[in-house]
């Protein structure tokens, strides 16, 4: 398993938790939960430790998106692990600092919601976030932003146009 693709995992644990138990939760408990399940890894438990943060300074307005791009559904009536999932991809296409490329988004989503979710979840998380990229996809073309960020399926920025 990759690196990032096991602080994706780390960062829905701790995602789950808080969700369940709506206590703050110390950041010396939230550092040694990352540290303790990627050990080898100083460089996961950074990323980890980011996309956590990240989702809970931005969770309003994720939950926002999330609700509109889920239709019929209640972010309060999804399980919790395909909120928390959602959460996470909404966070990374949406709000990350340099937001991975869309497809590894929805694939690395997916297979979490494979591995943590119900049989049902790959479907449903894939529907949802795929909704959330179109609706991105539409404003930055409207606004003319489609590159700003933008990178190549190596991660490199896209050459300039000339």
């Amino acid at each position: 398993m990759f690196r990032r693709s096991r602080a994706r995992e780390v960062a829905l644990q701790l995602l789950f938790q808080f969700d369940q138990n709506k206590k703050p939760m110390a950041d010396a408990a939230v550092r040694q939960f990352a540290a303790d399940r990627l050990p080898t890894d100083p460089a996961g438990v950074t990323f980890c430790l980011e996309l956590f943060a990240g989702v809970n300074a931005n969770r309003a307005a994720i939950d926002a998106a999330i609700s509109a791009a889920a239709e019929n559904w209640k972010i309060g009536r999804m399980l919790p692990t395909d909120r928390n999932l959602l959460r996470l991809g909404t966070y990374e296409l949406l709000h990350a600092p340099a937001p991975p490329p869309v497809p590894v988004v929805l694939n690395e989503t997916v297979e979490m919601a494979k591995r943590f979710g119900t049989a049902d979840s790959p479907a449903f998380v894939n529907g949802v976030l795929d909704r959330i990229a179109r609706v991105k996809s539409n404003k930055e073309e409207v606004t003319g932003n489609k590159d700003e960020g933008a990178t190549t399926p190596t991660g490199d920025p896209p050459p300039a146009a000339t």
